[in-house]
């Protein structure tokens, strides 16, 4: 178990060093199809997974590159801290069965939106022109200070509804709502997840016995490794051919969540 626990690791690394995502839309799935876990132990251990600093040479990387924004961060993050709480405490009581088919079609959407099936070339389009603006903040610093906190309650929310860490949702609602850089987003959403965040959730989740720490370290580092990998290679290129599978993947994985229960 622990080669395959730690593989999960690193791959939910590669994907959150190159997209921000947090590596939790991986981890979750891949507890449940692989080791066959309940959906409130996978979400449970995710979460506490994601409170490791976990993500720190890929967050340093784009420091390194000023295209970190650190105050959308910082407000991000006090929302996720509230937000994680209320979600998780609403997760818990809900059926496993049904907590798994939101998971499936929460996993849709957002495979939808990352594939872009419905606005690919427009989405391409912006991509290009997105990543050609001069580096600077001025889109960042435009928008209010009680939005980087709404972005981040919701963010919350779904992190302890799901055991996602939020970043997929800061990431999406930057880019394609606000317009911001994709790379200034994707650093955003690293740093608003690195510091433990979750940890509320994590406690009411642990007071049901539904996280494994063992495992929770060991991808942990797996995430260490395999975000550290991709960071450097995110600032350099553009990634759209990959998020294009990665949602494509996800959905995949949502459509088999929300149909599980009318195929045994």
């Amino acid at each position: 178990m622990q080669i395959e626990v730690i593989i999960i690791g690193i791959f939910a690394g590669l994907l959150a060093g190159m997209f921000g995502i947090s590596g939790g839309a991986i981890i979750v799935p891949s507890l449940i199809l692989i080791f066959g876990w309940e959906m409130h132990f996978a979400t449970g251990t995710s979460l506490a997974t994601l409170l490791l600093p976990a993500g720190f040479l890929a967050l340093w990387q784009y420091k390194k590159a000023n295209l970190l924004f650190f105050k959308g961060a910082a407000l991000i993050a006090a929302g996720i801290v509230f937000g994680n709480i209320g979600g998780s405490a609403f997760a818990i009581n809900i059926d496993g069965a049904l907590l798994k088919q939101l998971f499936g079609i929460f996993l849709i959407t957002i495979g939808i939106k990352y594939s872009q099936l419905l606005h690919l070339l427009r989405y391409k389009k912006f991509l290009k022109t997105n990543d050609l603006q001069p580096e600077n903040f001025s889109k960042l610093q435009s928008i209010k200070n009680y939005v980087f906190i709404l972005i981040g309650v919701g963010a919350g929310l779904l992190s302890g509804l799901f055991g996602i860490g939020g970043g997929i949702i800061i990431t999406t609602v930057l880019i394609n709502i606000y317009k911001v850089r994709v790379k200034h987003a994707i650093a955003i959403s690293l740093a608003a997840v690195f510091l433990p965040v979750g940890i509320g959730g994590v406690l009411l989740y642990n007071e049901q016995n539904y996280v494994d720490i063992y495992a929770a370290i060991i991808i942990a580092v797996g995430i260490e490794i395999g975000s550290a990998i991709t960071a450097r290679i995110a600032i350099k290129l553009n990634a759209d051919l990959l998020r294009r599978l990665l949602g494509g993947v996800l959905a995949t994985i949502g459509v088999y969540f929300l149909l599980q229960r009318y195929m045994f």
